[in-house]
């Protein structure tokens, strides 16, 4: 059986019922979702922190087990950083269910088996997560040519990360690190301030900053990346302090080809143009018929 390169892109890491997003992550061979989502999305309250603690304490019996039910797990937040968030299996999210009384209960469980039946999917098959990711794009009326490069940066991101997990250091907060480290040696700036570039700041969602770059800033980042892979084989680095070296040089390799390309062209790479507007529009996937438009670029 082949096993599939999980990565922490959020085409891996989100999934989409009744157009809420759920962030997921890879857990021990299963799919654990962040119990806060999904409680937001069965129950639309504007506290759900609050609902939670309130469910609990109607529920004696799901109070008990709910240190043996949720894990803590690294996700993204909606600030852009990984922070421990309460997630629980697809038996602890029925079990939570059980607690809501929610007409989108039953759709969201015919929905949960249908994410875990997916993932089985391509895990015996890992050309799926890929053809699944370039749907959703297309979806979103990103051009062809973008969706291969960002395809490509997943996959070299994967690469990069699973060198990193090999090599001893701990997803999450180092490797959160060692990314903002490759992206400051490429673009001269950290992802926040690129985001802040971007005008990505200013929204709750569709906010992924490589979600949002032009052709020029994926091959960059992927340069950046690729060459910090190369580097740490290359000097066998291990844990985290000489993986971070390897991040430096590896984005610094990346940085000089970008103030090379700047110098003859005359142009910056980094740009202000994001694909916000692309994000905005209705999902069009159910509708085959239309033409789905091309996102429009916005300064």
């Amino acid at each position: 059986m082949k096993k599939a390169a999980m990565t922490t892109e959020p085409t891996n890491h989100i999934a989409v019922f009744q157009e809420a997003a759920i962030r997921r992550t890879w857990h021990n061979e299963e799919w654990w979702f962040a119990i806060v989502d999904v409680v937001g999305v069965l129950t639309d309250s504007v506290d759900v922190k609050q609902y939670i603690k309130k469910m609990r304490s109607r529920d004696p019996m799901l109070d008990a087990n709910w240190g043996t039910s949720c894990t803590p797990l690294p996700l993204l937040a909606p600030d852009g950083k990984m922070r421990a968030t309460n997630c629980a299996n697809t038996e602890g999210i029925f079990r939570i269910i059980q607690s809501i009384p929610s007409p989108k209960a039953e759709p969201f469980k015919r929905w949960l088996a249908q994410v875990g039946y997916e993932r089985v999917k391509e895990i015996e098959d890992p050309e799926l997560a890929s053809i699944r990711a370039r749907e959703l794009y297309e979806a979103k009326g990103y051009p062809k040519d973008w969706i291969e490069k960002r395809l490509r940066a997943i996959a070299i991101r994967g690469a990069l990360t699973d060198e990193w997990k090999a090599r001893g250091v701990a997803e999450g907060r180092e490797y959160s690190i060692l990314t903002a480290e490759i992206a400051r040696a490429t673009f001269g700036l950290s992802p926040g301030e690129h985001k802040t570039l971007k005008g990505l700041d200013v929204v709750k969602t569709g906010n992924n900053l490589r979600d949002h770059m032009t052709d020029l800033e994926l091959i960059f980042t992927m340069l950046g990346e690729a060459s910090t892979t190369e580097i740490a084989k290359r000097l066998d680095a291990q844990g985290f302090d000489e993986n971070h070296d390897a991040a430096q040089a590896g984005g610094t390799v990346a940085g000089n080809a970008r103030k090379e390309l700047e110098a003859k062209s005359g142009k910056p790479v980094v740009s202000k143009q994001n694909y916000l507007a692309a994000i905005e529009v209705a999902d069009v996937s159910a509708q085959p018929a239309k033409r789905r438009a091309k996102p429009k670029k916005t300064e």
